[in-house]
């Protein structure tokens, strides 16, 4: 556990990412306005399907109206894609900085992209799901404690996608030039995670793969399944289980790979 000095330097640099984020709002305003216009297509698309089947994939037209929208909101909170400046500071030899710091390096990480996450959810999550519940007919949880469980899931998603974009960015020690790792995570963690689709599309023993051996469907599927309420309260549960237990898998991981990425650290002309 971080000590109370430690604590606040970590909340002191989601701070200061948050205020960075607050800064870009032309950026932030076209990003909300894209998300919002890609709601109507999604959300027509899907609609579609159900009118004529009558469900898709076990929602019915609600349902979908609320996991098209508030995955449009989720995107930039959960972000898959994510800043690369871990990579360049590696390549560029400024790791060695960050190193010599009283903070650890992944913590620091995490912790910059909570704070980025809490604008986005100011932001760019608000908007399309204003736009969505004014525009459509939205499923609105039948319980009062199922917000709360969306907000854990939220949260955990946002830990779980950190942590992994943080083993991408960890690849930079080997490879120095990550966008081809970086690539293949965003076309997995974008299929993988109800982002294009909901998973329950996908044949049954695919869809369970999924959920056992990835962490991707606890990035969005997770979240929008339990504001949803498919399979009901402990279903939610269950689900919000999975995305902590694989958030310690995750954080782990990275521990392990961080400890062997500092021992073969090579600063260029150094």
């Amino acid at each position: 556990m971080p000590s109370t000095s430690g604590v606040r330097v970590l909340a002191a640099l989601a701070g200061a990412e948050f205020r960075r984020y607050a800064t870009y709002r032309q950026a932030t305003f076209a990003g909300a306005f894209t998300n919002t216009v890609f709601g109507f297509v999604r959300c027509y698309t899907l609609l579609s399907v159900a009118a004529v089947t009558g469900t898709m994939a076990g929602y019915d037209a609600a349902q979908l109206v609320t996991f098209v929208w508030v995955g449009q909101g989720l995107l930039a909170v959960v972000n898959y894609w994510g800043q690369q400046e871990l990579p360049e500071r590696v390549r560029t030899g400024q790791v060695v900085t960050d190193l010599l710091r009283p903070v650890d390096l992944m913590a620091a990480f995490v912790a910059a992209d909570v704070g980025r996450a809490c604008h986005a959810m100011l932001t760019r999550f608000v908007v399309p799901v204003v736009v969505g519940l004014l525009a459509f007919d939205f499923y609105l949880p039948a319980h009062a404690w199922t917000y709360l469980l969306f907000a854990v899931s939220v949260l955990l998603a946002v830990l779980l996608c950190s942590a992994c974009r943080y083993l991408v960015a960890l690849t930079g020690f080997w490879l120095l030039d990550v966008r081809g790792a970086h690539m293949v995570w965003v076309v997995a963690s974008g299929a993988g995670s109800g982002l294009y689709f909901p998973i329950t599309v996908l044949p049954d023993w695919l869809a369970v793969t999924l959920w056992v051996g990835t962490p991707l469907p606890s990035l969005l599927q997770a979240p929008l399944d339990v504001l949803v309420e498919r399979g009901g309260t402990g279903h939610g549960l269950l689900l919000v289980a999975g995305q902590a237990a694989w958030l310690l898998v995750v954080v782990a991981l990275g521990r392990v790979v961080q400890a062997r990425a500092v021992r073969r650290l090579v600063v260029q002309g150094g």
